[in-house]
């Protein structure tokens, strides 16, 4: 799989963007510097790849915009070694760059189609270390908990308690909460046992995060 001069200077620029937008984790960028993001979108769309948008990947599904992949990154603070559980795999990215910043990650895709094609994909350009998992986001990955880190990539009007329970004491959860049309990225901490401290981080767009998984025919 080619990963070109020409794409690597277009990622360069990306990143420049991203910088410019007010991206200041140093590592976070480098890692999202090294990732051949066009090898997540179909050839045909490959000019999408480095632009600062969202694109769609089939299924219903997009993959994130570069510069909401970052925001939502930078806000988990994430350090090496730290385990991360990622709800909605969806073209594989988001996954590579927590794995670019050394983090242990599984990921889960309720999407068979999409769990399939990612989970083929990821060994093939060099991320042999995530973990991919086919189930309902909803109710996370219990067998793998606690993690340090939460990471939902679709909007839920509110937080689901199995998610919020499989968060480590002191570990952090962000997701964008609100309707289908307009949601505000949060960052829940938990505090203890049974306290959560919640912020707001502005409004974002995402797809909806939808309950139960669609098994291919």
């Amino acid at each position: 799989m080619k990963d070109s001069y020409r794409h690597k200077g277009l990622r360069s620029q990306l990143i420049k963007v991203l910088r410019e937008k007010g991206i200041k984790d140093e590592k976070l960028l480098e890692a999202m510097g090294l990732i051949p993001r066009h090898l997540f979108l179909d050839n045909a769309f490959e000019e999408w790849a480095y632009r600062d948008v969202a694109f769609p990947i089939g299924s219903e599904q997009t993959i994130s915009q570069p510069y909401t992949v970052a925001f939502q990154t930078q806000l988990l603070e994430i350090k090496g070694g730290m385990k991360i559980l990622e709800i909605g795999t969806g073209s594989g990215y988001q996954a590579c760059v927590l794995a670019e910043l050394k983090a242990k990650v599984y990921s889960i895709e309720r999407q068979q189609s999409l769990f399939i094609k990612t989970s083929k994909l990821l060994p093939e350009i060099g991320y042999n270390s995530i973990r991919t998992l086919f189930g309902d986001g909803y109710l996370g990955a219990p067998k793998f908990a606690p993690f340090d880190r939460i990471i939902i990539t679709a909007s839920c009007p509110e937080i689901p308690t199995a998610l919020k329970e499989q968060l480590a004491i002191g570990g952090k959860l962000v997701a964008p909460l609100g309707s289908q049309q307009k949601q505000t990225m949060v960052l829940l901490t938990r505090l203890s046992e049974q306290e959560y401290d919640l912020e707001p981080f502005g409004k974002f767009a995402f797809v909806p995060f939808l309950k139960g998984v669609v098994k291919v025919d």
